[in-house]
């Protein structure tokens, strides 16, 4: 009796099996990533259960569907108007990364060289809250980069003309400082940026602002407000290159460290590029396809995608 009491039941085995299996899989997944990653991809998946495109492992597959493309990416949410203490601002959860950003305007009086525009002054903050990745201190170099990427992006895309800015020819203007600030890091953090200050400037509203010649003072109203004047609105999509053979679109934070080459593409609304860039020393060639036809294929998935992140934009306005 004592023998059988002794015996594990058939459910503690199983619970026992399935412990230690998943305890394998976490330490074979924390010693060799690049292992783990190529066994995920070579049976048709991501280690976040996303499928991989057919075209993305061999050429002479046909074209993804676009319902298949859009499996690819991880699912995106948008909340505006998140901050009462903003002009505007914008929640964004691109699936465990998530981005806020606020949008605030102060007056200020426009550079001698540029009287009749104002300024606008972008920023992409990774704390160490947001991730073990990141330390305290002084922001690291991918924020720097990205909050790079973001002024050329919004200043070559004209996204806010700077001249709508404009209060007073060489008095006054608006100066928008848009501050991005991390949440949580999960891998992409530009493109889940990019739509969340885009999500925000559309948010925005000014208050009406009219220079006193007299006092030399803007007076701004207090019950009527103005939304931005917006040009191109460019979204981003980024993907990496795993082992010359996987096009692997929204990276994650565990997938990112092992791709050697990234490529960002950002579309406007005319589906015009606004930001082309590669990053890295592995090269865009994939086995069996050349540069240009990964970029083209980049391009159509950015294309499909865009769509899909313009329709989140409209639907958090309405």
């Amino acid at each position: 009796m004592s023998t059988a009491a002794a015996a594990p039941t058939p459910t503690t085995t199983a619970g026992t099996t399935n412990a230690g299996g998943a305890n394998a899989a976490a330490v074979f997944k924390r010693l060799h990533p690049a292992s783990y990653l190529s066994r995920f991809l070579s049976s048709g998946y991501r280690p976040d259960g996303r499928p991989i495109l057919p075209s993305s492992s061999s050429s002479s597959q046909p074209t993804a569907s676009a319902s298949a493309a859009d499996d690819v990416w991880r699912q995106v949410s948008i909340n505006t108007g998140s901050i009462s203490t903003a002009h505007g601002s914008a929640l964004v959860r691109m699936g465990d990364t998530t981005m806020v950003c606020g949008v605030k305007a102060e007056i200020g009086e426009p550079d001698t060289e540029t009287p009749g525009e104002g300024f606008i002054v972008p920023n992409i903050d990774l704390p160490a809250l947001s991730s073990p990745k990141f330390k305290p201190g002084p922001p690291g170099d991918e924020a720097q980069t990205y909050s790079n990427w973001l002024n050329e992006l919004l200043v070559s895309s004209k996204t806010i003309p700077l001249s709508s800015l404009l209060i007073a020819p060489g008095k006054a203007a608006w100066v928008l400082y848009i501050d991005v600030v991390c949440i949580n890091y999960d891998g992409n953090a530009f493109d889940a940026a990019v739509l969340a200050v885009m999500a925000a400037l559309r948010n925005t509203r000014l208050p009406k602002a009219v220079y006193d010649d007299d006092t030399q003072r803007t007076i701004c109203s207090r019950t009527e407000r103005y939304p931005l004047t917006l040009g191109r609105m460019p979204l981003a999509c980024s993907f990496g290159i795993f082992e010359s053979t996987y096009l692997l679109a929204d990276p994650t934070s565990f997938e990112t460290p092992l791709l050697p080459t990234t490529l960002t593409i950002a579309l406007d609304q005319d589906g015009q590029a606004a930001l082309v860039r590669q990053e890295g020393l592995g090269g865009l060639r994939k086995r069996g396809k050349s540069g240009e036809e990964v970029v083209d294929e980049a391009w159509g998935l950015s294309e499909r995608r865009v769509e899909v992140l313009r329709r989140a934009l409209d639907e958090a306005e309405a």
